[in-house]
């Protein structure tokens, strides 16, 4: 099996941090990952805020909902990435929008958040992809400017434990031939 197939099947989302920190090189090898992310027309949205400040990571932390898991992680793992769409570029042809779901940043940070978290893995990192905050709470205390949306945290640091796969559907129980609902 080939090496991308590998580390898509073994990536976990980690919740559980050592307190090893993450090297200046690793931590580049990672952020290039989403350097070389896909995108609309190569519009590049993504901006990521790097925390590594505690106060900064804890007063993050007070934006997830209550009983969100990740809570913990935000303050364990070393480095906070905060993944940031610019509105308006992804999914526009000269300003105007283009497609029917209208502005295309957050599928582009989709695929910047996969990069990442790929490339964390094969450097021996864990992440886990934090989406239930109070993303305008949030995007105060990053400053995060008007015309960018704040969209997912991502907690990164060395795995304190690893965990078994989750019991995944089976590829004949989503694939449809040549029209949805067909099986075959």
């Amino acid at each position: 099996m080939n090496e991308v197939l590998t580390a898509i099947r073994e990536r976990r989302s980690i919740r559980h941090f050592s307190a090893d920190p993450v090297s200046e090189e690793a931590l580049n090898d990672v952020l290039d990952a989403v350097r070389w992310s896909q995108s609309w027309a190569n519009t590049q949205c993504w901006e990521i805020v790097v925390v590594r400040d505690q106060a900064v990571k804890a007063a993050l932390a007070e934006t997830l909902a209550k009983g969100n898991p990740a809570g913990k992680a935000m303050l364990a793992a070393p480095v906070v990435l905060v993944l940031c769409g610019k509105l308006g570029a992804s999914g526009y042809y000269k300003g105007v929008v283009t497609t029917k779901f209208g502005d295309w940043f957050l599928f582009d940070l989709g695929i910047a958040a996969q990069s990442l978290c790929l490339a964390a893995h094969e450097k021996g990192l864990g992440t886990v992809v934090v989406g239930l905050f109070d993303h305008d709470r949030a995007k105060a205390v990053l400053s995060v400017p008007e015309g960018y949306e704040l969209v997912a945290m991502i907690p990164v640091g060395r795995p304190e434990k690893g965990s078994a796969a989750p019991k995944r559907r089976e590829i004949s129980e989503f694939t449809h031939a040549d029209a949805f609902g067909r099986k075959g």
